[in-house]
C-alpha cells in the first residue's frame, strides 16, 4: 500500500511539515507506528489529548451518545448540551457562567472579540506581543506578526500589542476607546511564556476602569493544562470572557466562549451561530472529559508532574524551564528542532515553538513518573552543544 504521506500530498494543499512517521494506533501516552515504533507522546496533538488516547470513559461516551443520537442542531434543546454547559461552568472562574459553544479555538475567539465589539460598541483591541490566537479573519488580527500569512485585505478592526509584562505599557494603551484586550495566561505557540500576575492584574484593572472586555485566551492553557481548570484560576483574575478548545473534548473537535450572565443577557436570537457548535458528540466528550478530570485528581497530577520535570530534565541541552504545568518550554543550548528530532530517534515526541530555542512539552494531564525518567534519560544521552 502506498505510504499515506505520499497518497496526502498528492490530493492536499501542503501547508504542513509533518512528522517522519504514521501512526496506526494509540494508547494512554503512547503512540504505535505503521513501522512498528512505540512513541511515548509528549505533545499530545498540539495540546488536543487531554486523557492521552483510548481513555476508557472518553470512548464510552462518544460510543453511546453516537448510538443514541449522532447529531442534531442548535433548534432543539438536548439533555448532553445542557450537561456539558452545567459542568463546564462550574469548573470555570467565579461569574463565567454562561456558554456558547463552537468547533475550534479560532472560532472561539472570532466570536469572543465579536462579543466584546458589540457589547462595547467599539472599534480597536489590544492584545500582547508574541501572542497567538487563530488564523481566521477576527483571531489572526489579534496574533502576532500575522502580517507575513494574514492574507486578508484588511483587518476587522483597529488593533495594537501591548509589550507582554510591561505593566506601564498597558496602563498607557488601554483607554476608553477599547473594546477588549485579549491575552493567554500562557502563551502556548511563543514557547509556554507564562505572564506574571502583576501584570494580569494591571490588565483587570485598567479594562474594568475604562470600560474594555477582558478576555482570557485559554484554548491551550485550559481544561487542566495548567494544573488549574483554567490557568487564570491560578492568579485570581477573572476576566469577563474566556475561551476554550483543544482539550476541551479531549480530541473531538470542539470549543466554547464563557462569560457573565449580564454579557449574555445583551444577546439575543440570531446575535450568534454555529451549525455544529454544542453537536451531541461534541457535548458528551467536554462532558465526559470533565468527569475524568475530577474524578481521576488530574490536576493534582498535573502539579506533581511539573515538580518532577523541573526537577529532573534540566540537563543535557536544557538549561532552564518556564511555562506552567504540562504547558511548559525547555530553553535548549542549541535549536529547539535539534532537540525535538534527537528525542524522536529515542521514541519521543515533543514540540517546538515561534521561539527557535524553546521545545514545548504538552504531555496528556496522565502523564506516569516513568515518562518522565524516559523524557530525563533521553535528555542526558544528547551529545553537548558543540561551540
Amino acid at each position: 500500500m502506498t505510504d499515506p504521506r505520499v497518497r496526502e500530498a498528492a490530493v492536499t494543499i501542503p501547508v504542513y511539515r509533518q512528522l517522519p512517521f504514521v501512526p496506526e494506533r494509540s494508547s494512554g501516552c503512547d503512540i504505535f507506528t505503521k513501522d512498528g515504533r512505540r512513541i511515548l507522546d509528549l505533545y499530545g496533538g498540539h495540546a488536543v489529548a487531554a486523557l492521552g488516547y483510548g481513555h476508557p470513559r472518553l470512548v464510552e461516551a462518544i460510543t453511546e451518545q453516537s448510538k443514541k443520537l449522532l447529531f442534531q442542531s442548535n433548534a432543539v434543546a438536548l439533555d448532553i448540551r445542557a450537561e456539558a454547559a452545567e459542568k463546564l461552568t462550574r469548573v470555570a472562574p467565579d461569574g463565567i457562567d454562561r456558554v456558547f459553544f463552537v468547533n475550534s479555538g479560532a472560532e472561539a475567539n472570532e466570536n469572543a472579540l465579536r462579543i466584546a465589539c458589540m457589547t462595547t460598541g467599539r472599534k480597536k483591541v489590544l492584545a500582547l506581543t508574541q501572542g497567538f490566537h487563530g488564523r481566521t479573519a477576527a483571531a489572526a488580527a489579534v496574533t502576532w506578526n500575522s502580517d507575513r500569512w494574514y492574507g486578508f485585505p484588511a483587518r476587522p478592526f483597529e488593533v495594537d500589542f501591548i509589550p507582554r509584562d510591561d505593566i506601564g505599557a498597558a496602563e498607557k494603551m488601554i483607554g476608553d476607546d477599547i473594546a477588549a484586550v485579549i491575552f493567554e495566561p500562557v502563551q502556548g505557540v511563543a514557547g509556554a511564556y507564562d505572564l506574571s500576575t502583576e501584570f494580569l492584574e494591571a490588565l483587570r484593572e485598567q479594562t474594568h476602569e475604562h470600560g474594555a472586555m477582558l478576555i482570557a485566551d485559554e484554548v491551550q492553557s485550559g481544561m487542566g493544562r495548567c494544573g488549574h481548570f483554567f490557568a487564570v484560576q491560578a492568579h485570581s483574575v477573572k476576566p469577563d470572557i474566556l475561551t476554550s478548545a483543544k482539550a476541551l473534548g479531549g480530541g473531538i473537535p470542539c470549543g466554547a466562549v464563557l462569560c457573565s450572565h449580564a454579557i449574555a443577557a445583551k444577546f439575543g436570537a440570531g446575535d450568534l451561530g454555529s451549525t455544529f457548535g454544542g453537536g451531541p458528540i461534541a457535548a458528551a466528550a467536554i462532558a465526559a472529559t470533565i468527569d475524568a478530570i475530577e474524578a481521576e485528581e488530574l490536576l493534582a497530577n498535573v502539579r506533581r508532574c511539573e515538580a518532577e520535570i523541573r526537577e529532573k530534565c534540566v540537563l543535557g541541552p536544557v538549561t532552564r524551564i518556564r511555562g506552567m504545568g504540562l504547558l511548559l518550554g525547555l530553553r535548549c543550548d542549541r535549536p529547539a528542532v535539534e532537540v525535538r528530532d534527537a528525542l524522536l530517534e529515542h521514541d519521543i515526541l515533543t514540540g517546538t515553538s515561534s521561539d527557535p530555542e524553546v521545545l514545548r512539552i504538552l504531555a496528556p494531564l496522565v502523564l506516569e513518573s516513568g515518562h518522565i525518567d524516559h523524557l530525563a534519560d533521553a535528555l542526558s544521552n544528547i551529545a553537548p552543544a558543540t561551540n
